[in-house]
C-alpha cells in the first residue's frame, strides 16, 4: 500500500453516538482514528463535504433496522485529494484530486465513518476524478443529487423526445433534472416551476417553460406533459399534469 508519512494516528470528525436531534447529538471528536483503506479503497484528506437530506433522516433513526452500528460519521458526498491507496487500486495515485458519494448504495448498511472527516475513505469505484474547473466545494455538491437526479430519470425510461415539467426545479436535484433532461436525455420540452426570484434561474438552466408556483396552479395548465419529476413531494397534484400514459 502507497502512503505519505504525514498520515495522522488519529483525526478530527463530527460524530454522533445516537439517535435523534442531529442539533444535539452531533459532536466534534479531535481523536477520532484514522480509518484504513482496505485493498480497492483510497483514503482521502477532506477539503470539502457535503450533507443531504438522508444524513438528517438517518441520523434521526428513520433506517436504524438497515444502518450500520453507532458512533457514525455523517455524510456521503466528498471531495478531496488522495493520500493513501490500496493494493488492487489502479484509477488513483496519491495527490489525485478526487470527489463522490461514498457509498455505493445509499440506505443498506452505509458506511460508520462518513464525509465530514478530516479523512475518510471510499472504493474506487464510487470516485472520480474532480474536474479542474470545479471547485473542491462545487465538487462535493453534486455527488448524491446528481445520482438522484439521473436514477429517477433512467428509471422512468426518459428518452429522447419526451416532454418533461420538473417540480422544485431550482433545488440542488431539480436543477440537475432539468440539465440532464436537456443535455443528456435530449427532452422535446422542459418545464419547471420555482418561485418567483428564480424563474430566469430555471431559463439559464433550460427550462423552456418556467412557472411560478406562488401564482399558477400547473396542474390546471392546458399543457400536459410524458413525465412529471416531483423533487417536492407533490404527488397528489402532479399526476394530473401527465399525458394519458405518462410517468411520475
Amino acid at each position: 500500500m502507497a502512503n505519505t508519512p504525514s498520515i495522522p494516528s488519529h483525526t478530527k470528525a463530527w460524530v454522533y453516538s445516537q439517535y435523534g436531534n442531529i442539533e444535539e447529538n452531533l459532536k466534534f471528536d479531535t481523536n477520532v482514528p484514522t480509518p484504513h483503506p482496505k485493498e480497492d479503497q483510497v483514503l482521502i484528506k477532506v477539503v470539502a463535504a457535503a450533507l443531504n437530506p438522508v444524513d438528517i433522516k438517518r441520523a434521526l433513526g428513520h433506517f436504524k433496522d438497515i444502518d450500520s452500528h453507532l458512533p457514525t460519521v455523517p455524510g456521503y458526498d466528498v471531495s478531496g485529494v488522495v493520500v493513501s491507496v490500496g493494493d488492487q487500486v489502479k484509477k488513483f495515485k496519491v495527490g489525485d484530486e478526487v470527489y463522490g458519494d461514498i457509498n455505493e448504495i445509499t440506505l443498506d448498511h452505509p458506511k460508520i465513518f462518513g464525509s465530514v472527516a478530516e479523512y475518510t475513505v471510499a472504493e474506487e469505484k464510487v470516485l472520480a476524478h474532480k474536474p479542474s474547473n470545479f471547485s473542491f466545494v462545487q465538487a462535493a455538491s453534486l455527488p448524491l443529487a446528481i445520482i438522484t437526479a439521473y436514477q429517477g430519470l433512467e428509471r422512468i425510461e426518459f428518452s429522447s423526445g419526451k416532454s418533461i415539467l420538473v417540480l422544485g426545479g431550482a433545488g440542488g436535484v431539480g436543477s440537475l433534472v432539468i440539465q440532464l433532461a436537456k443535455h443528456v436525455f435530449e427532452a422535446s420540452r422542459i418545464a419547471a416551476t420555482a418561485s418567483t426570484t428564480k424563474l430566469e434561474f430555471l431559463k439559464k438552466l433550460g427550462a423552456d417553460l418556467a412557472i411560478d408556483y406562488t401564482k399558477e396552479n400547473y396542474e390546471q395548465l392546458s399543457e400536459k406533459f410524458d413525465v412529471v419529476y416531483d423533487a417536492v413531494g407533490d404527488s397528489e397534484r402532479a399526476v394530473k399534469a401527465l399525458k394519458k400514459g405518462g410517468k411520475l
